[in-house]
């Protein structure tokens, strides 16, 4: 059995709490870490685009990663999102993730520019230099720029990059990424292709829905990855029960859903900062059946 690392199995992309004020609230976030850990997720990822990590300060930023460390468990990762605009900011906060004690840093690409390979791949070496280990993060919707497999291929060769968050949902880009790396870590990066993503070799799964139902989630990334037969049929049941809930984390409104949904189990979801809204009542009211059928069905926790 090969050796689990920081980065593998379930690791939640984690809402951050904040009180009614819009400040945040650690002490939720700190219980939140163990609920997840209680539940049987492996880590957590804080400061990511689901933690709102574009509205917080700079000392908010730092802070989450040190309640997040100071709150896990023994053998709970902590993942510290360290995306920013340029190389120089991303290492800054890869420095503070490692002095605050992260075990693992997940990066983005330069973020709202288009950057070319020769930037990208700069980028990741400046961000080595914390010396964390790196799990990418393709998201080429919302950065511009698409961590293509040969790309990846090439940032991990050098030793800048130990696995890669693949959110573009193309389980096809799966294959080709493991025929050009055949040493990379693949982690699932939408909560709708958990299936797809697992059968091609996903290790692991930054995962947005686990905030609101962990153990029905974890239980799929299991049956998902194992390789069995039998568990891949059980996994297409629950992959199908929960589908139309974790078709949201992929959705504009995915910080509001995840948030929304946990609310409505009992959780403490909480408002959004500015530019984010309350949902029009359409959309929450969609959200909320959905929510409430999968948890019909024995999915709530």
């Amino acid at each position: 059995m090969a050796e689990k690392k920081p980065w593998h199995g379930v690791i939640v992309a984690s809402a951050l709490p904040f009180k009614e004020d819009l400040s945040v609230d650690y002490d939720k976030f700190a219980e939140h870490v163990q609920f997840l850990a209680d539940n049987g997720c492996d880590g957590i990822a804080p400061n990511g685009s689901l933690g709102e990590y574009q509205n917080l300060t700079e000392a908010e930023r730092a802070k989450v990663i040190e309640v997040a460390v100071d709150a896990a468990p023994e053998g709970f990762s902590v993942m510290a999102g360290t995306g920013a605009y340029g190389a120089l900011e991303s290492l800054h906060w890869a420095e503070q993730a490692a002095k605050a004690g992260a075990d693992c840093v997940m990066q983005l690409p330069p973020n709202t520019f288009r950057a070319n390979h020769e930037q990208v791949k700069h980028h990741y070496a400046t961000v080595a230099k914390a010396g964390l280990p790196i799990v990418g993060y393709n998201n080429p919707l919302d950065t511009k720029v698409d961590l293509i497999p040969s790309l990846i291929a090439e940032i991990h060769e050098a030793g800048h990059m130990v696995g890669v968050k693949e959110f573009t949902g193309d389980p096809r880009r799966i294959y080709e990424i493991q025929e050009l790396a055949p040493t990379m870590d693949i982690l699932i990066g939408t909560d709708d292709s958990v299936l797809e993503v697992g059968i091609a070799g996903a290790v692991g799964w930054v995962a947005g829905y686990p905030n609101a139902i962990p153990q029905a989630t974890v239980e799929l990334f299991k049956l998902s990855t194992s390789g069995n037969v039998q568990d891949l049929e059980r996994a297409k049941v629950i992959y199908r029960d929960l589908h139309s809930l974790l078709r949201w984390d992929t959705k504009t409104e995915f910080v509001e859903s995840i948030k929304l949904s946990m609310d409505e189990l009992g959780l403490y979801g909480g408002p959004c900062r500015p530019p984010r809204l309350p949902l029009a009542k359409e959309v929450a009211d969609k959200i909320i059946a959905d929510t409430r059928a999968a948890a019909a069905k024995g999915y709530g926790k």
